[in-house]
């Protein structure tokens, strides 16, 4: 019994969220072409199945409809360890410029919504949260040997989520509507080239090169839709912490005994159509990384023996704070079969410098989105959106009381191309 849900999960995730890194900390930008054409500012809009991803209350005033797509989404990530370490009691990162492997990831996705009545519908949405990858040919971590044994090589993390949701949604009245998604997770993670870390770990034979494993779980999104004018929208929608089992493959090496619960978030924002042929757009976003203790708890300490510095309540994360997002988006109907979207989002860093060191792990310091789209009708009541995605590189440079006075930096920047059809009925 215990292999066939292992089995469901991996097949899941090879089929529907094969990701990199996402973009901010790692969460997407945005779900579904439309979306990521507005940079993700589509809590108050009601464009398209996917939006349940974003606001489930926007479903009963969408209408019947199907969606489908993929993101070819390309990373570009690694780090630099400078030549000024000095030698024991401190270890260092051999000097030089490291740059991760795998820079091309697919991650499909879609969405399809019932019309129950006039009033409520149910629908589906599938798609991938991205997740942090990465994978250095090389043995970063050799100079922090022990008696636990030489670091390998390659060394880095790979982890994905995938998110099955279900909505209800129901105009409460001719302004109103509202919606609730009950929520299933699943995420996998695995390590490689960390044994130097073994000494201090709560359980040492838990800690890496364990292989893939997963993680289910799940919670709620609520959403709510205030169609305040034939001009204005204003929405927001609230999705609580999801709760999963424990990565018990790596309870050596996650705080709380391997627990990664995923975090709640938050958003918030309008829609302004202020011509005719013109809408804008705005969110706030609120992502909660600080409350995980696994990615929010210090990675800052010194490994000072005896330890234990991994995998206790409240051993080393990876120093995350909470990440707010703030997100621009315009769309012009430049006709009646043509769309043309753009956006801008700016989000705070997710971590500070002196919480690089595990960070060359999960490099993930893009702070800006530039985005545009374009959506064309077709025949039939069918539709393509295109989205493409640029974010730009940004660097955070820091050191760690391990390296002693060594400096270094971790820096990504990042593509996205993502098409998608569409079809309503």
């Amino acid at each position: 019994m215990h292999k066939h849900p292992r089995l469901l999960a991996a097949l899941i995730l090879l089929s529907f969220s094969v990701s990199g890194m996402a973009t901010n900390g790692y969460w997407s930008h945005g779900y579904g072409p439309k979306s990521k054409s507005i940079a993700g500012a589509c809590v108050a809009m009601s464009f398209g199945a996917m939006c349940a991803a974003s606001n489930p209350g926007s479903l009963a005033v969408v209408g019947n409809r199907f969606e489908i797509g993929a993101a070819l989404f390309m990373p570009s990530r690694g780090f630099k360890a400078d030549d000024n370490a000095m030698t024991p009691p401190y270890a260092s990162i051999p000097p030089g410029n490291y740059e991760s492997d795998n820079e091309y990831f697919l991650i499909p996705h879609f969405a399809y919504n019932r019309m129950l009545d006039d009033v409520s519908s149910v629908g589906v949405a599938f798609g991938g949260n991205g997740g942090m990858n990465t994978e250095y040919d090389s043995a970063i971590f050799r100079n922090f040997n022990n008696p636990a044994g030489s670091a390998s090589s390659p060394a880095g993390i790979n982890m994905m989520q995938a998110f099955l949701g279900i909505t209800y949604s129901r105009k409460l009245n001719d302004q109103h509507s509202i919606g609730i998604s009950p929520i299933i997770s699943v995420q996998t993670f695995k390590a490689k080239g960390l044994e130097p870390f073994k000494a201090f770990s709560e359980t040492p034979d838990k800690l890496t090169n364990k292989g893939t494993d997963i993680s289910w779980g799940g919670g709620l999104r609520i959403g709510w839709l205030w169609q305040v004018t034939d001009k204005l929208n204003i929405g927001a929608s609230y999705q609580s912490r999801l709760y999963m089992t424990k990565f018990d493959d790596y309870k050596g090496l996650f705080a709380e005994g391997g627990d990664f619960d995923i975090p709640a978030n938050l958003d918030a924002g309008l829609a302004y159509r202020f011509h005719p042929d013109w809408t804008f757009a705005f969110n706030y976003q609120r992502i909660n990384y600080s409350d995980i203790p696994a990615i929010g708890n210090d990675s800052g300490m010194a490994f000072i023996p005896p330890g234990p510095y991994l995998g206790c309540d409240d051993c080393l994360g990876f120093g995350w704070d909470d990440v707010d997002v703030y997100k621009f988006g315009l769309q012009w109907e430049y006709s009646d079969d043509l769309t043309f979207r753009a956006g801008y989002s700016w989000a705070s860093d997710a971590f500070e410098g002196d919480q690089a060191l595990f960070n060359i792990l999960a490099p993930a310091v893009v702070k800006e989105h530039f985005t545009f789209g374009l959506g064309k009708k077709l025949t039939g009541g069918s539709e393509i959106n295109l989205a493409v995605s640029y974010m730009p590189e940004n660097e955070i440079y820091g050191t760690n009381p391990n390296t002693g006075p060594q400096t270094g930096s971790v820096y990504m920047d990042q593509w996205d191309i993502e098409l998608g059809w569409a079809k309503s009925f």
